[in-house]
C-alpha cells in the first residue's frame, strides 16, 4: 500500500523474520528503502512553550557547566604537561623561561574556566525563541539528552523530537528545531495516528505540496477537543519520532479533516500520504541488501508475446471484416476505442501491469467483440425477416441490450467481489476486468451505434451491410437436437473429469510452480551476458519440469534462478542434488565450467554467488481470500440470475456450468501431465482460470437470455424444443466469439 498501485511480490527467506520483496518499476532504490524502513507511527502531540520548560533547560545547563568545571583541574594539568613537553626542546637548559611558560598556561586555563557559564546545550543553540541546532551538532545534543542525569532534571511530562525538515539560513547553514513535546497519560501522545482513515497528496493555500488527512468519528471528536484547548499554541504532528510540522492552532478544527504542510516535494508528499493511508508497520524494517532484477518474462519472451498479440488481433480484425463487411469495420473501430480507454485509464491510475492483468485485458477484448457480434447477429436476423435497414438496426440493438447487460453485470459482480476481497494477482485481474467491462460496454453499445446510425442516415439506400455474399447464410438455419444428446455429453464430461480427479490424487496434486511452493534460489554470475528465457528452457530437463523462474539480477551477466525442484525435501542431500542439477544444466547450456570460488569469475567459468530458500509468492492468505471471493462471486451470480430470470434453476445451471468448465481444464492439465506434458500451475494459470470463469458466465447467460425470450414468446411447454431453439439461435454467436478468441490464443 505504501507504493500506491504498484504490486510487489513477497517471499519469505529461510531464517527468522526475513522477507524478500520484488517491487516492479522502481528506479529510485533510496526511495524504496525510505518507504520500507519507515514504521509510519503517526502521532499528534501538544507542544510546550519555551517559557514553560526554560527552567528545566537552565537546570541542565548549570549541571553540565558544573560537571565540566569539576573535570577542569585534572584536564588542564594534563594539557599543561603536554604543552610543556612539546616546548621542552626549544627552551632546554633555561629554567626561568620554563617557569614563565608554566605560569602563562595555567593562567589561561583558569581564565577559560572562570568565563564559561554555558554548556553546549545553550552555546550551540541558534534560535532566540526555542531550541534549534545546526545539523552537524545534532548528534552532540542527542548524547546530552540521552544521559540519565539530564533526564532526571527535566519534567516527567517533557520529551524532545527533532523536526524532519532543516531550515536553510542565508549563509547556507542548515538548522533543525528541537521541539518540546508534552507527554499525556502514561507518556502517550494526545492522539494516535490509527484514527486516520484516508490520506492523499494535495496542495496548500500557497500551492505547495501538502497531505490532506481524514479521521474517523472518534479521532475527529478528540482532534476538535485538542485544537480547541490549544488555540494560540503549537501542536506537533510526529511521524516515526520526527516532527513533520508543528503549526500554531488558529482555531478549533472540527469534521476530522486536517492538512500537513512543510517543505515537501510532490513525490515526498505522495509517499507520505501512502505511508499514512497504509498505516503503521508492526515492527521496524531493516534493509539487508537490495539489487535490481530483470523481469520474469525476458526480452525475448516479451517480444514474442507482443508479436503474437499483434498477429492474433490482426487475424480477428480480418475475420470480423470478412464476415460482417462494413459492420465488422465498425466493430474493429469500437475495439480500438475500447483498448484506448482501458490503457488510458490504467495509465492514469498508474496501475501495475501484471500477467493476470493482461489476462483481464484479453478477456475484455473477447467480450468487446462478443457484444458487437450479438448486436450484428440480431440485426442480421431482422434483415433476414425482411425488416428495412433502419428498423433492423433499431431492433437489433434493442434485443441485444438485455443479453449484453446480463452478461456484463454478472462478470462485473465477479470483478467487484474479487477486487474487494482478493489479494495479489487476483486483485490485479479484478481491477482490469472492472475497467474493461465499463469501457467495452460503452464502446460496443454507444460508439458503434453512433457510427452505424451515421452510416445508415440515408435509410435503405445506404450501402451499409453486415455480411458478404459468402457469409450471409453461413451459420443460418442450423437445427441440431442438442437436448437429445445431453446424456452422452454428461457421460463424456464425467469420464474426463473423473479421470482427471483420479490423476490429480495419484500425482499428489497439480504441478505447482514456484509461485505456490517457493523453492531454492541461486544467484549465478557469468563472465558474459546470458538470456534468462533460454536458461529457463535449458534447465527444464535437469529440474524434471519442476517450476522454475529465471531473472537477470543487477547486470545481464547475473541470473537469479529459483526452482521448486525437490522442494518437499529439506535434507542437505536434497540441497546438494538441486545444486548439482543446476550446475549440470548450466554447463550443458553455456559450455562454461563451474567455479566453486564465488569471488572469482574468469573466462570459461561461472560461479554461484549466493543461495537461499524462499517461500511462494502466493501465500496462504492470498489463497484463502481468493477462495472466499470466488464463493461470494458464485452466490452473487446465482442471486442475480435468479432475480433476473425469475427461476432458481437458471442460477443453479449457471453455477454447475461454471464448475464443469473449471474441472474440465484442471482435468486436462492432469491428463497432459500423465502424458509427459508437465505444465506449471502458477500466476499465469490463475489468470487463465479467472478468464475461463469469465467466459463461462458470459456464454451461459447469453444462452439463458435467449431461452427466457423464447419462453416469453411461446405458449409451448415443450422445454426441450424451446431450449434447442435458443441454443441454435445463438450458435452463430457462440462459434464466432469462440473462434476469434481461439485465433488470439
Amino acid at each position: 500500500d505504501r507504493f500506491g498501485t504498484s504490486q510487489p511480490s513477497i517471499q519469505k527467506l529461510q531464517g527468522s523474520g526475513r522477507i524478500q520483496i520484488e517491487l516492479p518499476g522502481v528506479d529510485n532504490p533510496e526511495r524504496v528503502k525510505r518507504l520500507l524502513q519507515g514504521v509510519a507511527k503517526l502521532e499528534f502531540w501538544e507542544v510546550w512553550d519555551i517559557q514553560e520548560y526554560g527552567a528545566s533547560i537552565q537546570a541542565v545547563n548549570d549541571f553540565l557547566v558544573a560537571e565540566e568545571k569539576a573535570k577542569a583541574p585534572a584536564t588542564s594539568e594534563t594539557n599543561l604537561e603536554d604543552e610543556l613537553a612539546l616546548e621542552q626542546d626549544s627552551v632546554a637548559g633555561d629554567s626561568t623561561e620554563l617557569d614563565d611558560l608554566e605560569a602563562e598556561l595555567a593562567q589561561d586555563t583558569d581564565q577559560d574556566l572562570l568565563g564559561s557559564q554555558v554548556s553546549p546545550l545553550l552555546s550551540l543553540n541558534r534560535s532566540q525563541f526555542g531550541l534549534a541546532y545546526e545539523v552537524r551538532d545534532t548528534a552532540r545534543i542527542n548524547r546530552i539528552l540521552e544521559r540519565d542525569e539530564v533526564n532526571a532534571l527535566l519534567n516527567n511530562n517533557l520529551s524532545f523530537a527533532w523536526s524532519i525538515s532543516p531550515i536553510v539560513g542565508t549563509d547556507g547553514t542548515e538548522t533543525l528545531e528541537l521541539i518540546a513535546l508534552k507527554k499525556g497519560r502514561n507518556s502517550e501522545p494526545a492522539l494516535g495516528g490509527d484514527v486516520i482513515t484516508d490520506a492523499r497528496q494535495s496542495f496548500d493555500q500557497r500551492s505547495r505540496p501538502a497531505i490532506s488527512m481524514t479521521m474517523n468519528s472518534n479521532g475527529a471528536k478528540n482532534w476538535r477537543r485538542i485544537t480547541g484547548e490549544n488555540i494560540g499554541k503549537r501542536v506537533a504532528i510526529v511521524l516515526d519520532n520526527y516532527v513533520l510540522t508543528a503549526p500554531t492552532v488558529q482555531s478549533e478544527i472540527s469534521g476530522g479533516s486536517s492538512e500537513i504542510t512543510g517543505n515537501f516535494e510532490i513525490t515526498e508528499a505522495r509517499d507520505l500520504a501512502n505511508l499514512l493511508k497504509a498505516g503503521a508497520l508492526p515492527a521496524p524494517t531493516q534493509i539487508v541488501e537490495y539489487g535490481i532484477i530483470g523481469p520474469t518474462l525476458g526480452q525475448e519472451a516479451q517480444a514474442q508475446g507482443i508479436i503474437s498479440i499483434v498477429v492474433g488481433l490482426a487475424l480477428v480484425v480480418l475475420f470480423m471484416f470478412a464476415y460482417y463487411a462494413k459492420g465488422g469495420a465498425v466493430a474493429i473501430l469500437a475495439l480500438v476505442f475500447n483498448m484506448f480507454f482501458i490503457v488510458g485509464i490504467l495509465a492514469q491510475l498508474n496501475a501495475a501491469l501484471t500477467l493476470p492483468g493482461i489476462a483481464g485485458i484479453v478477456l475484455i477484448i473477447g467480450m468487446s467483440i462478443d457484444a458487437n457480434v450479438l448486436i450484428f447477429e440480431r440485426i442480421r436476423e431482422e434483415l433476414g425477416k425482411g425488416v428495412n435497414l433502419l428498423n433492423a438496426i433499431k431492433l437489433g440493438y434493442e434485443k441485444a441490450y438485455s443479453s449484453i447487460i446480463d452478461a456484463n453485470v454478472t462478470t462485473l459482480l465477479t470483478g467487484i467481489i474479487l477486487y474487494t476481497m482478493g489479494q495479489g494477482p487476483v486483485k490485479g485481474f479484478a481491477i482490469t476486468l472492472i475497467i474493461g467491462i465499463i469501457c467495452s460496454f460503452f464502446s460496443a453499445v454507444f460508439i458503434t451505434r453512433v457510427v452505424i446510425e451515421w452510416m445508415s442516415r440515408k435509410g435503405d439506400s445506404t450501402k451499409l451491410d453486415f455480411s458478404f455474399a459468402w457469409s450471409k447464410n453461413l451459420l443460418n438455419g442450423i437445427n441440431i437436437d442438442f437436448m437429445s444428446k445431453r446424456r452422452k455429453a454428461y457421460i463424456a464430461s464425467s469420464v474426463v473429469i473423473g479421470i482427471g480427479i483420479i490423476l490429480i490424487v495419484v500425482q499428489q496434486g497439480l504441478n505447482l510452480g514456484v509461485d505456490f511452493t517457493g523453492g531454492r534460489s541461486f544467484v549465478v554470475t557469468f563472465p558474459t551476458p546470458q538470456s534468462a528465457t533460454e536458461a529457463k528452457i535449458a534447465l527444464g530437463d535437469q529440474f524434471e519440469d519442476a517450476g522454475t523462474e529465471v531473472k537477470t539480477y543487477g547486470g545481464n551477466n547475473v541470473l537469479k534462478i529459483t526452482t521448486s525442484y525437490l522442494i518437499a525435501e529439506t535434507s542437505e542431500e536434497a540441497d546438494a542434488k538441486v545444486e548439482s542439477a543446476l550446475i549440470t544444466g548450466l554447463e550443458n547450456h553455456t559450455g562454461l565450467s563451474f567455479n566453486a570460488d564465488d569471488t572469482k569469475v574468469a573466462d570459461g567459468f561461472f560461479t554461484i554467488s549466493s543461495k537461499s530458500k524462499v517461500s511462494g509468492t502466493i501465500a496462504d492468505d492470498i489463497k484463502a481470500s481468493s477462495v472466499e471471493s470466488i464463493i461470494l462471486s458464485l452466490i452473487a451470480i446465482f442471486l442475480y440470475i435468479f432475480i433476473r430470470f425469475r427461476k432458481w434453476q437458471f442460477g443453479i445451471g449457471a453455477i454447475i456450468a461454471l464448475f464443469h468448465d473449471v474441472l474440465i481444464v484442471l482435468s486436462a492439465f492432469a491428463i497432459a501431465r500423465a502424458f509427459g506434458f508437465a505444465f506449471e500451475v502458477d500466476q499465469v494459470f490463475i489468470a487463465a482460470m479467472l478468464t475461463v470463469i469469465g467466459y463461462s458466465i458470459n456464454d451461459t447467460v447469453i444462452v439463458f437470455d435467449r431461452i427466457r425470450e423464447n419462453l416469453e414468446n411461446t405458449l409451448s411447454k415443450n422445454f426441450e424444443k424451446v431450449f434447442n431453439e435458443a441454443i441454435n439461435d445463438t450458435i452463430s454467436r457462440t462459434i464466432i466469439t469462440s473462434m476469434t478468441t481461439l485465433l488470439v490464443m
